[in-house]
């Protein structure tokens, strides 16, 4: 329980939250704000409670039976009108969910699936500690979007690195939760290879699916959903729900005609769908009017594939339905059955080829007859079919041979809502939600007929473009390749190809990245353009050592080498092509050095930064900023190998300024996170601790990014742990362990240097039991020597300093840094040096000037090593007056913490005012 602290409302509902185990992205989607505002409240909580994490956060929410509900409510459409009967049925279906983790209700169209499995849900709703989730499965065609679909119900995004469905379980992994599928006739065979994964994956999740038919998968638990009961007395369900529906539309029953109800739902075979439909028409017919109607021959469905009595019921009520409508109107009808989601009166008069005037008195004569269901949206009013009328129409519409004309015109309609998107504007994510299944929908439909490829291949593009924007980069890679298929000539399909392949860069999916790249070249040269796929291959061989922790398969050397090659004999004499190659050469020569064996940079280190610097020039003269980015990214790493820390910095500066103002395409978001990376981690080796954070955070703010938590904030973590910022480290800590399990733990060793960071400040705050936690996350990694020369070096010491520890800090940076220059270059030797040498003064080591002085070199124009340096000699010195001057000069960078440690070393009256300065941070006293 939570008493005598200060909590807002807000907070309370997010402790709730965080007590039902749910994830930050599941808490925002659920009180419907960001999940940085989430990752606000947390952290607001875990400083009120005085707890150290999130696992204690959790046992302090409200038990059940407290303030509040203790379970999540379920997530479920609301029924618009009365559910009816069923009580057999519910308690059957209820029961089998009870025992069986995957219970498919079958049934066919119009029987009440549905409705049915939304009771069920409702009922079973307190079993589920970690909620109900309901996923409508309608807009679905393509297999490979159920996963997407499912996400999209959770409130998760796509997380690069992984697909849909590992987001999803991962999500899911420990949650007690009922997920439930409706119309999975859509896509059934995505939805059974989904549920095979997710049911594996996460052992205390249940399924209840709707569909036409089974899914055919092991472990489903089939449920046939009857038609409503047809008892001869006031039992039937079908006429109770016959009676209802009449009196809903104003036109109640008398009990004496029952009898003439009961024949009709008869006849109907006690389909819910039917019934509704005819209960619609009773204050037009009459109940004699729907017996003669119903009576009708021609109204009956005969013949083909359609021999279920209970589908032809449904057939046979639409008919009549149908039948009644006066051409025009049947027409309307036939023709907006191509939308896919809800759609306006202009929508449909453009895809009618009609007056909007006529299309929406029509439009109005449809919703009367129930056929359609009017909303009212921020675009206005809008229209759909429920998913049964719409397939029948759709069905007319091919019997009436306008299929073709129809979808074409739904096509070019969505062309041209597809080109209106290209413009961002403000309210351009909720525009494009809406028309989204829709150019989905008209995709499938022309990606299948030759006829349409051009408009196809057009649509593909646009989606694939689109897609990238709304950050589901995933379909974006999807559309890309696809619009290549599509390509009436090599030369777009080469273009296509390689955007996806930036696109599944982004994605962390170096092997992707490198297929389609190699596809690229090819489609490149058989375009005849063997200057572009030059320039394609040699920046595969680039990639392979710039983004080498990206492939699942690490490229041999020899193939790398074999690449290059085919660049430089296609390139000729184009300068871009030529420039590419430069670059590839450069990153070779890199990649062999630094994969050489441990020692210092050699008499080499010239020879292969003029390489670097010779293919940055070229590429410059080519105006292309993507190939010049790529070139300073392997001159950046050529200056870190070789120890110049501050050109290192300032040629990733320059690149970041170059990508800023660059067209934002795939290509160019790949660059620019991967260079506001690379700037965030130069600011932290060259002591420009603000500059760090500043490429940090707009890291961790990129959109791109918001579903891959650990991996937005990695840097962030590090450059505020090192300025002591603890508050936003606790803050950020939060968002990083719980995205990154979220994402299924993954074992990185580019995560170390955040854990390590996140582990050293619980360790600064006396917090043994969160230490414990990052530091059992950090095991997870393993000891790569980055770990043991390098950055846990770096974090080890500080925390053993702070303890006091001057003697197991020396023994910790025993190495001497020319012995281990591999692993704490760029971004650690000056803190390694640094740190080491105040280590050998506060140990009274008999070599400690020969360290300052090493120190003084190295760190020369570093403002936070440098004073970490002066601090050390003046201590040695026993000069207080120079001491003291660090203070400012710690504060001048940015560096809280070493600033009121500063205090606490010149002892005396200043040490109380260091002590007061380490407990504002959060921070344990310094021993």
């Amino acid at each position: 329980m939570v008493t005598g602290v200060d909590i807002s409302p807000r907070e309370a509902e997010v402790l709730e939250l965080v007590g039902a185990h749910l994830s930050n992205a599941e808490i925002a989607a659920r009180l419907f704000i960001s999940v940085r505002t989430v990752e606000s409240h947390v952290s607001s909580l875990l400083r009120k409670l005085e707890v150290p994490d999130r696992r204690t956060l959790a046992r302090r929410a409200p038990a059940p039976g407290g303030a509040g509900p203790s379970r999540p409510a379920p997530v479920l459409p609301a029924p618009l009108t009365s559910f009816v009967g069923r009580a057999r049925e519910r308690a059957e279906l209820t029961g089998m969910i009870g025992r069986h983790r995957q219970v498919t209700a079958v049934g066919p169209g119009g029987v009440g699936k549905t409705r049915l499995a939304l009771a069920v849900a409702a009922d079973a709703a307190g079993e589920y500690s970690d909620g109900v989730w309901f996923v409508d499965l309608v807009p679905v065609t393509d297999a490979a979007l159920v996963a997407a679909a499912v996400a999209g119900a959770l409130g998760l995004g796509e997380q690069p690195g992984r697909d849909m469905t590992e987001s999803v379980t991962a999500a899911l992994a420990d949650r007690h939760a009922l997920l439930v599928l409706d119309n999975c006739e859509q896509a059934v065979d995505g939805v059974a290879l989904f549920l095979e994964r997710l049911l594996a994956a996460c052992p205390r999740v249940t399924v209840l699916a709707t569909s036409r038919a089974r899914l055919m998968v092991p472990f489903e638990r089939v449920y046939p959903v009857p038609p409503l009961s047809l008892a001869a007395d006031a039992g039937s369900d079908a006429v109770a729900l016959f009676m209802e529906r009449a009196a809903a539309v104003g036109w109640p029953l008398d009990p004496p005609l029952f009898a003439q109800v009961s024949a009709i739902c008869e006849r109907l075979d006690g389909m819910a769908l039917a019934i509704e439909l005819a209960a619609a028409r009773y204050p037009t017919l009459g109940l004699d009017g729907i017996t003669a109607a119903l009576s009708h021959p021609l109204r009956m469905l005969t013949g083909g594939s359609r021999a279920d009595d209970r589908h032809r019921s449904v057939r046979a009520a639409l008919d009549w339905s149908h039948a009644l409508l006066e051409p025009a109107d049947q027409a309307l009808l036939r023709q907006v059955s191509v939308f896919a989601a809800p759609f306006t009166a202009a929508a449909a008069a453009e895809v009618a080829g009609a007056e909007e005037g006529v299309v929406v008195e029509g439009l109005a004569r449809l919703a009367e007859q129930s056929l359609l269901v009017v909303t009212a949206s921020p675009r206005g009013t809008e229209y759909r079919a429920l998913e049964t009328i719409r397939q029948y129409a759709t069905e007319r519409l091919a019997e009436a041979g306008e299929l073709t004309a129809v979808r074409s015109r739904h096509l070019r309609w969505c062309l041209e809502q597809a080109a209106g998107l290209a413009v961002v504007g403000q309210d351009w994510r909720a525009r494009f939600d809406v028309v989204a299944d829709d150019l989905r929908a008209a995709l499938g439909w022309a990606a299948e007929r030759p006829e349409q490829r051009a408009d196809a291949y057009h649509l593909a593009r646009h989606l694939a473009e689109l897609a990238f924007t709304r950050n589901l980069i995933g379909e974006s890679q999807q559309r890309y390749e696809q619009a290549a298929a599509l390509a009436e000539d090599p030369r777009s399909a080469a273009s296509a190809l390689a955007h996806a392949a930036a696109v599944a860069g982004c994605r962390m999916r170096g092997d992707d990245m490198y297929r389609l790249h190699l596809a690229a070249a090819e489609a490149a040269r058989r375009a005849g353009d063997t200057a572009d796929a030059a320039r394609i291959l040699a920046a595969v061989a680039t990639n392979a050592y710039r983004f080498l922790g990206k492939f699942a398969r690490r490229l041999p050397p020899e193939e790398i080498a074999a690449l290059i090659t085919q660049a430089r004999e296609l390139a000729g004499g184009d300068p871009a092509a030529q420039a590419a190659v430069a670059s590839a050469e450069a990153g070779r020569a890199l990649g062999d050095a630094v994969g050489a064996a441990q020692g210092q940079p050699d008499g080499s280190v010239p020879e292969t930064i003029a390489r670097a610097e010779k293919a940055v020039e070229l590429t410059r003269r080519t105006g292309d900023p993507l190939a010049e980015s790529a070139a300073l990214d392997v001159l950046t790493g050529t200056l870190s190998w070789a120890g110049d820390a501050f050109a290192a910095a300032a040629t990733t500066r320059r690149r970041i300024t170059l990508l800023s103002s660059a067209p934002s395409t795939p290509a160019a978001t790949h660059e620019l996170i991967e260079a506001l990376g690379e700037g965030a981690e130069a600011g932290l080796g060259t002591g420009d601790l603000p500059g760090a954070r500043r490429w940090a955070r707009r890291l961790a703010d990129h959109p791109l990014l918001a579903e891959v938590g650990h991996r937005a904030v990695n840097w962030l973590l590090v450059a505020d742990a090192l300025a002591g910022d603890v508050d936003q480290v606790l803050t950020g800590g939060v968002r990083f362990l719980d995205a990154w399990r979220r994402a299924g733990s993954p074992v990185s060793s580019a995560l170390g240097p955040a854990v390590a960071a996140v582990a050293m400040v619980h360790g600064l705050r006396d917090d043994h039991d969160a230490r414990r936690e990052w530091e059992a996350v950090l095991d997870r990694f393993g000891t790569p020597p980055e770990r043991t020369y390098g950055y846990g070096a770096v974090f080890d010491t500080m925390l053993l300093l702070h303890r006091g520890q001057a003697a197991e800090a020396l023994e910790r940076t025993a190495p001497e840094p020319g012995e281990v220059w591999k692993w704490v270059t760029w971004i650690w030797l000056h803190w390694y040096v640094a740190l080491r040498a105040e280590a050998g003064v506060l140990a009274g080591s008999p070599d400690a000037r020969d360290r300052l002085a090493e120190a003084r070199t190295v760190t020369a124009g570093n403002p936070v090593a440098g004073a970490i340096v002066e601090r050390a000699e003046a201590l040695l010195d026993g000069d207080r007056e120079r001491l003291l001057a660090t203070v400012d000069a710690f504060d001048a960078a940015g560096c809280r913490y070493q600033s009121a440690r500063t205090l606490v070393l010149a002892g005396g009256g200043h040490a109380a005012a260091g002590a007061a300065a380490l407990a504002d941070l959060g921070l344990a006293p310094v021993r």
